[in-house]
């Protein structure tokens, strides 16, 4: 199979430091990836390393058949057939909408350069504003002019740096839903980096989580919360508190809230002292449960209250739950969980 990017143990280093180190990925054609991480994890560098604006030190970095990075050999930045949108979008202040879009349309009829215009300002809802000025604009409206710059050339693969990072936080979901639209309509491969795992989830088919330069995993987003690769990926993807369990068998851990079940093999042997995660989700409030939790907090989520419980030997679970509840904190609660695997980890394994 030919990926549109493909990276091979890639590796960046910056005035003699290494940024990101032995990165092995790959993005199909069409599909959306998302580079997801803490500020400084090395996901803005390795993207520029993608799009030529940074060397690789080790590893090569691959463009459909192409290979574009491998060491010290690089093909140059214009050559590469990459579009790129940076936070701060770059709009050329001096060009109108129009002429900011065509500018990288070298070699194509104004009827050509006219025709692509009018398809991305359908797609991406600009025509009203397509003779306006970039400081007329709103944040979200030099946004989509800066997607539509970068896709007009049809790049090979779109790179977009925290694209969503000046909007208001209640919008950057429903652009990425939108900008994911757009892009799977014109058939566009793209990664983004984002600090923001709801911006991923809501716009890319794969997510890399990154920590400290390295690639910890590379999934969709279920994989990624119901089987994380580390308890590193577990607590940054979603949410969820660990209780301390004992191997029954190789299906089952016993627990202070009872021996739980699962319908894949854990990899544990019996007896050996396990963390296993428990998800908002996972637990149910139930009056004839088989355990009992105290409130500690309660957190509005709008549809529901996120609870914080406590368990008889201190440990704390979270729970969502509607809003019409009324419970309040130090009340004591019947729960019981439904779960249909194990999220399993040593006992010692840090964050």
């Amino acid at each position: 199979m030919t990926y549109a990017l493909e990276l091979k143990n890639v590796s960046v280093a910056l005035a003699g430091n290494t940024i990101v180190q032995h990165i092995d990925m790959r993005l199909r054609v069409g599909d959306i990836g998302c580079l997801l991480g803490p500020s400084g994890c090395g996901k803005t560098t390795l993207l520029r390393a993608i799009a030529g604006f940074e060397p690789t030190s080790a590893g090569e970095i691959w463009l459909a058949s192409q290979c574009v990075s491998a060491g010290s050999s690089m093909l140059a930045v214009e050559k590469r057939q990459v579009g790129m949108v940076f936070q701060d979008y770059a709009l050329f202040p001096h060009l109108n909408v129009t002429q900011n879009i065509v500018f990288g349309l070298s070699g194509m009829s104004s009827r050509d350069k006219n025709k692509r215009v009018q398809e991305l300002a359908e797609m991406l809802n600009m025509g009203d504003f397509l003779d306006a000025y970039p400081h007329r604009l709103s944040g979200g409206q030099q946004q989509r002019v800066a997607i539509a710059r970068a896709m007009a050339p049809r790049p090979r693969v779109l790179l977009l740096d925290e694209p969503f990072a000046s909007l208001d936080v209640e919008l950057r979901e429903h652009i990425a839903r939108e900008i994911r639209q757009v892009l799977k309509h014109d058939g566009i491969t793209a990664i983004l980096v984002s600090h923001n795992q709801f911006e991923a989830f809501a716009m890319a088919d794969e997510i890399g989580v990154m920590r400290s330069g390295q690639l910890l995993q590379w999934s969709t987003a279920f994989e990624l919360y119901h089987q994380p690769a580390s308890v590193y990926v577990a607590d940054f993807v979603g949410e969820g508190m660990f209780v301390q369990g004992t191997v029954v068998d190789a299906v089952s851990v016993d627990t202070e809230l009872g021996c739980l079940t699962s319908d894949r093999a854990h990899g544990y042997e019996e007896g050996n002292l396990v963390s296993v995660l428990i998800r908002p989700d996972d637990v149910i409030f139930d009056e004839a449960g088989n355990a009992r939790a105290v409130l500690v907090e309660k957190a509005f989520r709008g549809a529901g209250y996120l609870y914080t419980l406590a368990l008889a030997s201190g440990a704390q679970i979270l729970s969502l739950v509607p809003s019409h509840h009324t419970h309040t904190p130090g009340e004591s609660l019947g729960i019981r969980l439904d779960m249909d695997h194990l999220v399993v980890f040593p006992v010692n394994t840090l964050v």
